[in-house]
C-alpha cells in the first residue's frame, strides 16, 4: 500500500538543563502538534539520544522520538538494537530509528575513533543495518560479515512496533541515498557533508537543483517499493517573516548561496506563514517530501505552519 504523503513534523533539539525542563521540552512539542522529537548524536554540548529519547517518551502520550541520527561507529549494532527495542518497549511503541555512517569529523578526532574513509564506513554501517533489522525482527540472527560477527542471537526484548520500528535513514550521496531507498521506511534527503562540517560546500550539495538527483537515486535503489516510502527533510533554518526577500539577502551568504537559491533550499524554510506552507507544498510536490524537521529554536514559531499542515 503507497504511503499517503501526508505531512507531519518534527522538531530537533539537543539539550536541557534539567529532567523537569526536558520533559516540558517534549510536553510543548507534542502539545504544539509535533509528531516527533529527534536528537543529533553527536559528543559534543548535547544530551546522549538514548536516555533522553526515553525521558521524553515518559513525559508524553503520543509523541515519537528518535535520533537523526545514530552514528553507526559510535555504538556496536547489537547494543543499538537492544536500546532501540527497549526505549520501544517502554514507550509504547514510539520510536524512530535513524542511522547513518557518520560523518563530523571533530567526533571522530576528540574521541580517538578511527575517521576512515568514506567507502568503509559505509560497508560497516551496509552491515550494521542487517544486524540490527536481524535482531529487531521475531528470528534469531546468525551475520558474519568483514565487520560484525553475530551467531544465533536472538535480540531482546522485542519491539512493540513489527517488524520493528521504522528505519530512517539520512543520506547525501549517490551510495547511502541508494541504500535508503532499498531498506529504509523514511529517507532522509540532506546536503552532503564533503568535509566533515556543516559549511558552504555542504549547504551548497544541498541546493534543489541537486536534491533532485538525489531524490532519483532513492528512486533507483527503492524500485518498486518507492510509493512506501516516507521523504524526510531536515531543515537548518526556519525564519517567519514578512519580507523574504529581505532576509534571503541578509541570510544567504550565511549559506554561501545566491538569494534566489535560498528561497527556494529545502532545507530553510523563509516567509510568512502562508509563504511557508507554500514553500512546504511545493517541496512535497517536487521532492515528495512530507516529513519535515524543523530546529528547537523555530518550534513556536513554525506552530502555525504545523497546526495547518498536518493530516494535510
Amino acid at each position: 500500500m503507497s504511503h499517503p504523503r501526508r505531512f507531519r513534523f518534527g522538531v530537533q533539539t539537543s539539550t536541557a538543563a534539567s529532567g523537569d525542563e526536558w520533559a516540558a521540552l517534549a510536553r510543548q512539542a507534542e502539545d504544539l502538534g509535533y509528531a516527533t522529537m529527534f536528537l543529533p548524536d553527536h559528543f559534543g554540548d548535547q544530551l546522549a539520544p538514548v536516555p533522553a529519547m526515553a525521558a521524553a517518551a515518559a513525559a508524553t502520550t503520543e509523541l515519537r522520538v528518535g535520533a537523526l541520527v545514530f552514528d553507526n561507529d559510535y555504538k556496536h549494532p547489537v547494543v543499538l538494537a537492544k536500546e532501540m527495542a527497549t526505549v520501544d518497549v517502554l514507550s509504547g511503541g514510539r520510536v524512530e530509528l535513524g542511522l547513518g555512517a557518520g560523518w563530523m569529523i571533530s567526533d571522530y578526532e576528540q574521541s580517538g575513533i578511527p575517521y576512515d574513509e568514506p567507502a568503509v564506513r559505509v560497508d560497516r554501517f551496509e552491515e550494521g543495518l542487517a544486524v540490527i533489522k536481524g535482531l529487531l525482527g521475531p528470528d534469531p540472527v546468525t551475520f558474519e560479515g568483514t565487520h560484525y560477527r553475530i551467531t544465533a542471537m536472538d535480540g531482546l526484548p522485542k519491539p512493540i512496533q513489527q517488524p520493528g520500528p521504522p528505519i530512517l535513514i539520512g543520506g547525501g550521496l549517490k551510495r547511502m541515498l541508494t541504500l535508503a531507498g532499498r531498506h529504509a521506511d523514511i529517507v532522509g534527503i540532506n546536503p552532503t557533508i564533503p568535509n566533515g562540517a556543516v559549511d558552504a560546500d555542504a549547504a551548497r550539495s544541498g541546493l534543489a537543483a541537486v536534491t533532485d538527483q538525489k531524490l532519483e537515486w532513492v528512486k533507483a535503489g527503492a524500485g518498486d517499493r518507492y510509493g512506501d516510502l516516507e521523504i524526510n527533510l531536515l531543515n537548518y533554518a526556519c525564519i517567519v517573516t514578512d519580507d523574504r526577500e529581505q532576509v534571503a539577502q541578509d541570510f544567504a551568504p550565511l549559506f554561501g548561496i545566491a538569494p534566489e537559491d535560498l528561497l527556494e533550499f529545502p532545507h530553510a524554510l523563509v516567509g510568512s506563514v502562508e509563504q511557508i506552507c507554500e514553500s512546504i507544498e511545493a517541496n512535497r510536490e517536487r521532492f515528495d517530501a512530507s516529513y519535515i524537521v524543523v530546529q528547537r529554536d523555530a518550534m513556536e514559531a513554525m506552530a502555525p505552519v504545523v497546526a495547518r499542515l498536518t493530516g494535510t
